[in-house]
């Protein structure tokens, strides 16, 4: 009978000093703090001077009116200076439409606002060329914001309008004081005659020529007061990627934990399962299997939570959860593929995948118009932005498929079939070479 193998003990301060211990937990910690600033930062570092093809509505609703005989269509002229304006040419993509187009662009997404040129506007200016009023109209643009795409998008595109309205009425209000200097020029008996018999009314007509053009804002597409000005869909999907993310490593330990390759600790108490032997492709298979069970029930809760509990505006709820199960599903199998395929470090790179670059390229709370080349490439396949836009389609618009839930769908699709695919192909190839987790060899029988 063979005596046990006596256990080898080392002390705390013993195992402190091994190398072995310090590096690799100082290389990955460096790197992942180095790496994480980076990508989180320089997303952020100048989304305004990144800024490129904001998409934002231009309407020219303007009529037109005649003086003197001579027609004239100062919305047509606005609207030619705005698109042609070089400041904004590389930085603002001018979608020039009708007012129902942009109010369809708005509900959609697919612009971040929109400035409307009114139908009475050249005919607003033209009164205040004239006689003095008692109550002269101001010309007015109308700015539409739209939160729903995105709150920071939204003020952005705001802020951009109102920086073209400014001008337009610097603009106008010049061409004003010119056009009634050679009226006075031409009839100066009347002018006199005008500021003596009105002067109150004349003094106010000034003020207004010398900016004449006011801005109304208004919410191009109004959302309930309980959407996080337009955030919750972002919140809400990236409950949905940390479920299928860290639900991915639940399972796998589970796994090990049942099959006896990891202990399972309580507190102070460790229990050991005799070791299991499983291959690499069923250990795979009965992950995925559980991850997209369990997908339903995550993403039930996570709606009655979110819906039920805190209260945020939703409808459409059984496509929520539908699409919310399929992306922490997605989500959670391609987290499973890369533990399959890394192994240890698995935890790591799935959180770098599908968080580390994913958040920074989402478009959730920086547009992507206003972020670095780098991370509008990411946008194109990282998933995160798939899930935003999905949430984001059911959460304000509708569950328009032309509001980004047509791509969600298919992105998600396409990550769910590429995922299983790589798990299964690399698990085989490992098995096939002989690369178990387990102990193959069996104790002879006595």
């Amino acid at each position: 009978m063979s005596e046990p193998t006596p256990l080898l003990r080392v002390s705390a301060s013993g195992l402190l000093r091994r190398r072995g211990v310090w590096l690799p937990s100082a290389v990955v910690l460096g790197l992942l703090s180095l790496v994480l600033s980076m990508l989180y930062l320089g997303a952020n570092n100048d989304p305004v001077g990144a800024t490129k093809d904001l998409p934002i509505a231009l309407v020219d609703s303007d009529r037109g009116t005649e003086v003197a005989g001579k027609r004239i269509d100062l919305g047509a002229q606005i609207a030619t200076r705005i698109t042609g304006s070089a400041e904004l040419r590389d930085k603002v993509s001018w979608k020039k439409v009708d007012r129902r187009t942009a109010d369809d662009l708005l509900a959609r997404g697919e612009v971040f606002g929109a400035l409307v040129i009114p139908e009475d506007f050249s005919a607003d200016v033209a009164a205040l060329a004239g006689p003095p009023q008692r109550a002269p109209h101001p010309p007015t643009m109308t700015v539409l914001t739209n939160p729903a795409a995105g709150s920071f998008g939204s003020g952005m595109a705001a802020e951009i309008n109102h920086k073209v309205v400014a001008t337009t009425s610097a603009q106008v209000g010049r061409g004003l004081t010119e056009q009634l200097g050679r009226q006075a020029a031409r009839h100066p008996a009347s002018a006199a005659t005008g500021r003596t018999a009105a002067p109150g009314a004349a003094a106010a007509a000034q003020l207004m020529i010398a900016d004449p053009v006011k801005a109304t804002v208004e919410e191009g597409h109004p959302l309930g007061t309980h959407s996080g000005l337009g955030l919750s869909a972002f919140f809400y999907a990236l409950v949905l990627v940390l479920g299928g993310m860290l639900g991915a490593n639940v399972i796998h330990a589970q796994v090990d934990t049942a099959l006896g390759y990891l202990a399972n600790d309580k507190g102070p108490f460790r229990f050991v399962k005799p070791a299991q032997h499983m291959t690499r492709v069923h250990h795979f298979v009965v992950c995925s299997v559980l991850m997209a069970v369990l997908s339903m029930l995550t993403s039930a809760l996570a709606m009655a939570g979110a819906v039920g509990v805190v209260g945020i505006d939703a409808s459409h709820l059984p496509l929520l959860w539908i699409f919310g199960t399929c992306a922490t599903a997605a989500m959670g199998i391609t987290a499973l593929a890369l533990l399959a395929v890394f192994g240890t470090p698995g935890p790591i790179v799935s959180m770098l995948v599908l968080i580390g670059l994913a958040i920074p390229s989402a478009g959730a709370t920086i547009p992507l118009q206003a972020l670095p080349d780098f991370y509008r490439f990411l946008a194109e396949f990282e998933p995160f932005r798939q899930v935003v836009d999905g949430v984001r389609s059911i959460l304000y618009f509708g569950a328009r498929a032309d509001a980004g839930l047509g791509r969600a769908w298919t992105m998600t699709a396409v990550g769910f079939a590429g995922s299983l695919l790589l798990g299964l192909a690399l698990t085989r190839l490992y098995d096939r070479k002989g690369l178990h987790r387990s102990d193959l060899r069996l104790t002879p029988a006595g």
